[in-house]
């Protein structure tokens, strides 16, 4: 047990030498720290006094965890959310040790085992209905069960890859679990996570402790899915609803680190027994996905027809065999609370020996005997709905401790217990141990409940996390859900003895071929990557517009008048109002250009502002998380600087702004591989460049320009020193439009974007059987030869906008070959992509 004896001086224990030693949980045996064996409280002891010597002390050890958590853009969502909310992740972990994680391990490997039999049962022969084991009720009353799975077996034969538990552990320090979770199992990307931000903030701490590495097990859960698939070399797609969904940052993170592509239902479409994924260079073949959609939604043909994050005829591919489902659609029918009434019989029958990990003792009121125990108990309670339903009494389809309920609430429960008895089930009241927790800086006992996971590896063996995910409570519930309102999580480290193999010695692994040809590039992440850097190139353009208004106003705070602004003034103004970003149809009389260029930076409900620019890239951002660093990931969202009501200060957010998007272009061209995905956030770039120069051109030198104008042209394009250098003269309209316009070697002019896209389209695939030029390149070098062709000296605003419609073509065809077809595959006019 945890020594208590302690160096005190006249005023206590010191608390930066050992911040426990003030540590006084209510009662010492049902708390995780308090009676954990010396060694594993060593090793707490050991990681407190390490927090408290970081810089700032405990007292800001949540920051520095908060900020390692910021950087790596750790998010979720709560129901009801619109906005992501940064992951709340505590200081102080959870720590079991290797001893007591052995025994625990030997259940959770049985439990897995025990529901792979079970979901193969339901969906198999169904003996155990037929020889009156399970009723037929606790099976057909769920909303997860898939009678159209009965009778289609997984290829090889394993419904279950990787499943999911919650336990709690209670007073006396036995383990119970509370749900099993093998639909989804949500909380592994975060569990992985939380492991790599707290590293990160505690440095060597981890290591100094004995922590047992969790890389293995993402290893082990990799090989396993590759081990069931047909091709030697297979692709793996991690199957997402999109990221309006609750844990879709979670997600993003683990088909990032797994190397699966992430793709929604629109990214699929299945031909012949077969998935494959729309990519730039037309279909290519999926081996398996990892889905993390319910059964339901997720073929609109098979299940539910108004699904629309499905693929259609998903299910004739897992027919076929040439799809691995992880995992196997219909599986969830397990999770319902009914089927925790009968595991340790159904273990019995199945396995023949007991559950070595206990369930919270549960009646399901379906059955007459059971219904007259939950009546007799029901003031000592948990009810809970048996299928995880809304039902009467419990709209919001959660647990309800009766001792808390009011008496309406009773009665109107029990009452509907008489009428639908099959509905409800009664569960013990579980009491749990608790925890260390950093609040503030004071260590305070809190309740947690703990979610584990297994996975099958390459031999299809179930190998556990060693740790996992735990739910720290702030109120004392015991939710089931991954995070609640208020909630935070915890890191599970399972420590082990001084120069254990398990932690002393890296893992032995096979290296993998040396290739360098980069992965197939979805069209559905081609069309983001395209679009993040248009709406990052729109920003960028607009504020420096925007910078040129504040100069060539003077700065003054007049008004538009011909007294008080310049011509140059005027139309930028025009050309922020055409694009969105200032209001129309005022009187220029009444505004300055500090009230002109405010609301072009920072009013949201200006389509065209900066700010609206900003949160759109951000929203983007958000479906590319497996393809931006995390350098890349904290420049897009940061906020937009403050910007205030005068020129000078707004003058300085302009200057800030243009610095960010420079950091951003140098970051992604360090960062990004040389592929297609930086082809298409280039082109987009460069297509928005180029748009954006043709129409401050048109709106600046419309037939005739003043040296103002011209000078305001060229800082827009960075071009006044070489200006100044080559013609050592005031600007002119030939010299400046043939610079910004013409000259190739102009690295923000228009002739050298559409140098820069004709480079991009030249490496993308070709998927012209005949050999021909496809149309976006062909445009593309068309529209060249005609800026080739051009003499400065005669252009005429009719040029300018020939142009324009020529690059407005050239971006439509470049969408309609490389984008998504919303047409479905096999209908009229959608030719199949070999």
């Amino acid at each position: 047990m945890a020594s208590q004896t302690q160096s005190t001086d006249l005023f206590g224990p010191d608390p930066t030498q050992d911040p426990l030693a003030w540590y006084k949980p209510d009662a010492m045996g049902a708390d995780l720290f308090a009676s954990a064996p010396d060694d594993v409280a060593a090793a707490w002891r050991t990681f407190a006094t390490g927090l408290a010597r970081i810089p700032g002390g405990l007292r800001q050890a949540q920051e520095w965890v908060d900020r390692q958590v910021e950087d790596l853009g750790l998010a979720f969502r709560v129901t009801g959310d619109v906005e992501e909310r940064s992951w709340p992740l505590a200081p102080l972990p959870i720590m079991i040790g290797a001893a007591e994680w052995a025994q625990l391990e030997q259940g959770l490997v049985q439990r897995a085992t025990l529901l792979e039999a079970l979901v193969a049962d339901i969906y198999g022969p169904q003996r155990l209905i037929a020889d009156g084991h399970l009723p037929a009720a606790a099976i057909s009353g769920s909303a997860d069960f898939a009678r159209r799975m009965v009778g289609l077996p997984p290829a090889d034969g394993r419904h279950l890859k990787v499943v999911a538990m919650d336990l709690a552990r209670g007073p006396n320090g036995e383990w119970r679990v509370l749900s099993d979770r093998v639909r989804l199992p949500t909380g592994i990307g975060y569990a992985l996570e939380n492991r790599i931000a707290l590293s990160r903030a505690t440095g060597s701490l981890l290591a100094e402790i004995n922590t047992r590495r969790i890389s293995e097990f993402f290893n082990a859960l990799r090989e396993g899915v590759a081990a069931s698939c047909e091709r030697a070399d297979p692709r793996i797609g991690l199957l997402t609803p999109g990221r309006f969904n609750q844990s879709y940052p979670e997600q993003a993170h683990l088909a990032r680190h797994l190397g699966f592509s992430l793709v929604e239902g629109r990214d699929l479409v299945e031909q012949e027994g077969r998935v494959y994924v729309r990519t730039i260079a037309g279909l290519k073949r999926i081996d398996a996905l990892w889905r993390w959609i319910n059964t339901r939604d997720i073929d609109p043909m098979a299940f539910d027809s108004r699904s629309r994050i499905g693929v259609p005829n998903i299910l004739n591919a897992c027919a076929s065999g040439d799809l691995v489902m992880v995992n196997w659609p219909g599986a969830g029918v397990v999770e319902s609370r009914v089927m925790s009434a009968f595991m340790p019989r159904l273990c019995k029958t199945l396995m023949g020996e007991p559950l070595r990990l206990p369930n919270a003792a549960t009646w399901w009121c379906g059955q007459p005997r059971e219904r007259e125990q939950v009546r007799a108990r029901f003031d000592n309670l948990v009810i809970s709905p048996a299928f995880r339903l809304p039902v009467e009494g419990l709209e919001d389809g959660r647990t309800c401790v009766i001792a808390n309920a009011d008496t309406a609430q009773r009665k109107t429960i029990l009452k509907a217990m008489e009428r639908r008895p099959m509905d409800y089930v009664g569960q013990e009241l579980v009491r749990t141990s608790t925890t260390p927790v950093l609040n503030g800086q004071v260590i305070e006992p809190h309740a947690f409940t703990l979610r584990v996971y297994l996975a099958r590896d390459g031999a299809g063996r179930w190998t556990a996390m060693p740790g996992g995910f735990a739910r720290i409570s702030q109120d004392g519930t015991l939710r089931h859900a991954l995070i609640g309102e208020n909630d935070s999580s915890a890191d599970v480290l399972v420590i082990d003895p001084a120069g254990s193999e398990q932690t002393a010695n890296p893992p032995k692994l096979d290296s993998p071929t040396v290739r360098r040809q980069q992965g197939v590039l979805p069209s559905q992440a081609a069309d983001n990557l395209f679009w993040l850097g248009r709406y990052a190139e729109r920003a960028n353009q607009t504020t420096r517009l925007v910078r040129v208004l504040l100069d060539t106003g003077h700065a003054t705070g007049r008004a538009l008048q011909p007294a008080g602004a310049t011509t140059s003034a005027r139309r930028i103004t025009k050309l922020l109002e055409k694009l969105g970003a200032a209001y129309g149809g005022g009187d220029d009389k009444e505004r300055t250009p500090a009230q002109i260029a405010q609301a072009a930076l920072s009013d949201i409900s200006l389509p065209g502002s900066v700010a609206s620019l900003l949160s759109s890239g951000r929203q983007l951002s958000l479906l590319l998380r497996d393809r931006l660093t995390h350098d890349i990931w904290r420049i897009v969202n940061r906020p937009l600087p403050p910007c205030g009501n005068d020129a000078d200060s707004l003058g300085a957010s302009c200057d800030l702004l243009v610095e960010r998007f420079a950091s951003l272009g140098r970051l992604l061209a360090d960062t990004m591989t040389r592929g297609p995905g930086w082809s298409f956030q280039q082109m987009g770039l460069r297509v928005e460049r180029a748009s954006m120069i043709l129409q401050s051109t048109i709106a600046l030198v419309p037939g005739e320009a003043s040296a103002e104008d011209l000078a305001a042209l060229l800082d827009l394009v960075d071009g006044q020193s070489t200006y100044r250098s080559r013609y050592l003269t005031m600007p002119y309209i030939a010299p400046v439009l043939d610079m910004v316009l013409l000259d190739p070697a102009q690295p923000r002019g228009l002739a050298f974007q559409v140098e820069e896209i004709i480079d991009h389209l030249s490496k993308l695939p070709n998927l012209r059987d005949d050999g021909m030029t496809e149309t976006p390149l062909r445009l593309a070098r068309s529209l060249r030869a005609w800026l080739d062709a051009a003499d400065a000296e005669e252009l005429e605003p009719s040029d300018l906008e020939n142009w324009r419609g020529a690059l407005g073509h050239l971006s439509n065809e470049m969408g309609k070959r490389y984008f998504l077809d919303e047409t479905l595959p096999g209908s009229d006019g959608a030719p199949f992509l070999a």
